[in-house]
């Protein structure tokens, strides 16, 4: 089933079948704010009275043109304006294979360099999401080479790859902010885990060094198991509730993220937007059966 829907995240022509429908239309919106820049400022503003923070994601990857690819930057610039001017509590999350990775690695480095530039002129905060596990070591390069510059900018490291602890080893080193997930491409047995119990041990083992680490992270799980293991390690360590942060993403286990609030930890919303929106969406339900339960649910209501 997961191998289906990956296979159909890379059908952009299923998008406007889906968009006939409206519980797949509703389902789509759940994990989705909109196609808009105002649906994403207005899910950070409902996520900011919930007592959370919030990251948008201008969706879209593996841009065909340098064209494409500075339109992307363009629009993540005014995305950081318009935050500004708005005065949400938000940070902005990037894909590299967005900003020209595939077309030409130092003209990508220039763009993710210039709206790393722009935020920190803004106070705000840029995480380089993490693809799948054929850009990982492009993607850290570069997210190296800016941090040599300016200090807002993070990465993601997915715990399901066998290489995530020595990337973490070197992005500790430059005291460098991770977000800490799981991971959600179909990777060979080769370069990840396949066995849900090795990532779990992978993640645990991963979050306790993060947080060791005395750098402001972001744990990023909807895993009951992982959240439990995170505050344990916290609780033993005297680790400050406000030392990091959970995360997780728009629409999953809502729930979850107002108990965690009323407990007094940090939350911030991943919140995608965008017209391409269909891969993302197609993503989340072959991560996680629960959101295609969702998805069938919705078929039999009005």
């Amino acid at each position: 089933m997961r191998a289906l829907l990956f296979f159909l995240s890379r059908q952009e022509s299923l998008k406007h079948l889906i968009l006939r429908f409206g519980p797949f239309r509703r389902a789509a919106w759940r994990f989705v704010a909109g196609e808009k820049l105002e649906d994403a400022i207005r899910a950070a503003r409902a996520a900011n009275a919930a007592g959370m923070r919030a990251s948008l994601d201008l969706l879209g990857e593996n841009v065909h043109s340098k064209e494409g690819a500075v339109r992307a930057r363009a629009e993540v610039v005014a995305m950081l304006d318009t935050i500004r001017a708005e005065a949400v509590d938000c940070n902005v999350s990037v894909k590299l294979t967005q900003l020209g990775l595939d077309l030409d690695p130092e003209f990508c480095f220039q763009n993710l360099r210039e709206i790393v530039r722009h935020a920190a002129e803004l106070g705000n905060f840029i995480r380089v999401d993490m693809e799948d596990s054929r850009y990982t070591e492009r993607t850290l390069e570069l997210v190296h080479r800016v941090r040599a510059e300016h200090e807002n900018v993070g990465a993601v490291i997915q715990a399901y790859l066998r290489r995530s602890e020595a990337d973490v080893r070197r992005l500790l080193e430059a005291r460098t902010r991770i977000r800490l997930c799981k991971g959600a491409y179909l990777e060979p047995e080769t370069v990840a885990f396949k066995h849900k119990r090795d990532t779990d041990e992978n993640f645990v083992r991963l979050m306790q060094r993060v947080l060791a680490s005395g750098v402001y992270h972001g744990i990023a799980t909807h895993d009951p198991a992982m959240i439990r293991a995170t505050q344990e390690y916290a609780a033993a360590g005297r680790i400050p509730k406000g030392a990091f942060e959970f995360q997780m993403l728009y629409g999953v286990r809502r729930d979850l993220q107002r108990r965690l609030v009323a407990e007094g930890y940090n939350m911030r919303i991943y919140i995608p937007y965008g017209r391409q929106w269909y891969p993302y969406f197609m993503r989340r339900l072959a991560e996680r059966p629960a959101n295609l339960g969702f998805v069938l649910r919705n078929l039999f209501r009005d």
